[in-house]
């Protein structure tokens, strides 16, 4: 096992991989921004280590400062936690390339699923399902031609994209080459990478993805799906564990294929294989996150996993604690995702300090969070500041303790989108169940004709 784990990150992943060392027995080192001094990061780890100013090109994307502070340390492996480096080629390879292990899979395997035009090359071979699409887009006439044989809508996507950046849906064909132009610009803006592709744009379909484990071995385990259909801009807001679509035929079926997809590019480490579902049940491959997720929490949370601890062991060169056979689901688990921001403008951004903090409590109720009262919330970061989870052995009754706990959670000082949860949770078509990607849109339009008649 590891002599030293740095943890090349900041917030609550930070915390929650601080968390999992220390009940390993690994002592931790922190690395923090100027701006990041007070985060609880820092406090909890063995050591901490300031690596440059507030901006995260000087300090968390800043490669030969993590380095220099893993080498001085005395660290032996390196955690990049989720966003900033996680996903990053060549930050896996100087890893390597100095000695350290990277807790997270290869260089080639975040290569190969990263860009995502290259992603559904492999998965096509493999005879995986994806959704009809294009290659790299290098000409517009040829790109026109391609829609036209698909139909309308398309959606243009950056091939290193995430997070909703690069990607634009297109309804007709006079429309097409100007969001190319757009998506191209902002790709390279954000990515470094310009290059983009189009698919076929399934309508309000469902977003589900796979939560799997690889070994240095060859085994690969899947841990059930989430659904991550709710969403504001591509960005996720509420994740659900396992989906109220997906029956145990779909369930199992998905799972194979994950694992299927892992095994086409030898992955190793903790990865989410996403699909999209439509009305018939049909799904397709549509990328992996080869990384561990914000939502993994509630993974954890019906299979009694610690994916943390278990993506750690796996980095190490140890094999997988639980084969297939040891997993099962038990129960329902929901997460919501609570940012500081003000819900009644535009969820703009709400930076700030926290005047006070109470976090909720009770049987199934976990918060992952690395704030508290007195913390100033920085307005250089994603402005997640927390996550909220709850358990119980049927989604109604998970659903109702995620409304106690919205009520019981408390942050005062600045806007956060706990009230907008509160409403949403109780909302009739979420309750049901029977939501899917344009849930947000729909719900919103509701409201305003609720309000309207008031």
């Amino acid at each position: 096992m590891f002599k030293k784990v740095l943890i090349a990150n900041r917030g609550e992943v930070a915390v929650r991989v601080i968390r999992a060392c220390r009940e390993i027995g690994i002592p931790t080192v922190a690395v923090y921004s100027d701006a990041d001094a007070d985060s609880l990061h820092v406090s909890l780890a063995t050591e901490a280590y300031c690596i440059g100013p507030a901006e995260s090109a000087k300090s968390y994307l800043n490669i030969p400062a993590i380095i220099s502070t893993a080498l001085i340390s005395g660290a032996d492996a390196i955690h990049p936690g989720y966003g900033f480096m996680s996903e990053r080629a060549d930050f896996a390879d100087v890893c390597t390339q100095h000695g350290f292990a990277f807790i997270g899979p290869t260089a080639e395997s975040i290569r190969r699923m990263g860009d995502k035009a290259q992603a559904r090359e492999t998965m096509k071979s493999k005879d995986i399902p994806i959704t009809p699409g294009t290659d790299i887009i290098t000409d517009i006439k040829a790109a026109k031609k391609m829609c036209r044989k698909i139909g309308y809508p398309v959606i243009v996507k950056a091939t290193a994209g995430g997070g909703g950046k690069g990607m634009r849906i297109v309804e007709k064909e006079e429309d097409l080459e100007e969001n190319i132009v757009f998506c191209k610009t902002e790709a390279q803006r954000f990515f470094g990478n310009p290059a983009v592709y189009i698919e076929k744009y399934l309508v309000n379909p469902r977003h589900i993805e796979v939560q799997i484990l690889a070994d240095k071995f060859g085994n690969v385990v899947y841990l059930g799906e989430r659904d991550c259909s709710i969403q504001r801009r591509h960005q996720k807001l509420i994740e659900e564990a396992p989906s109220p679509a997906v029956n145990e035929k779909v369930r199992e079926k998905l799972g194979k294929t994950a694992v299927k997809v892992a095994k086409a590019v030898k992955y190793e480490g903790v990865g989410t294989v996403e699909f999209l579902l439509d009305k018939n049940n049909d799904f397709y491959f549509m990328e992996m996150n080869t990384r561990l997720q914000v939502e993994h929490g509630i993974s954890e949370m019906i299979t009694n996993i610690d994916i943390v601890r278990e993506q750690i062991r796996i980095a190490a060169g140890l094999p997988l604690s639980i084969t297939q056979r040891d997993i099962s689901i038990k129960g329902h688990a929901i997460e919501c995702r609570i940012n500081a921001e003000d819900p009644d403008r535009n969820f703009l951004p709400a930076a700030g300090t926290i005047t006070g903090y109470i976090a909720p409590g009770g049987f199934g109720v976990r918060v992952d969070s690395h704030v508290y009262s007195g913390y100033k919330i920085p307005p250089y970061y994603d402005s997640m500041i927390s996550k909220l989870m709850c358990w119980a052995p049927t989604r109604e009754e998970a659903r109702r303790r995620m409304y106690r706990a919205l009520k019981e959670y408390v942050i005062t000082g600045v806007k956060t989108t706990l009230p907008f949860y509160q409403d949403l949770i109780e909302d009739e078509v979420f309750t049901e169940g029977k939501f899917d990607t344009g849930f947000l849109e729909e719900y919103n339009k509701r409201k305003a004709e609720k309000n309207n008649l008031q």
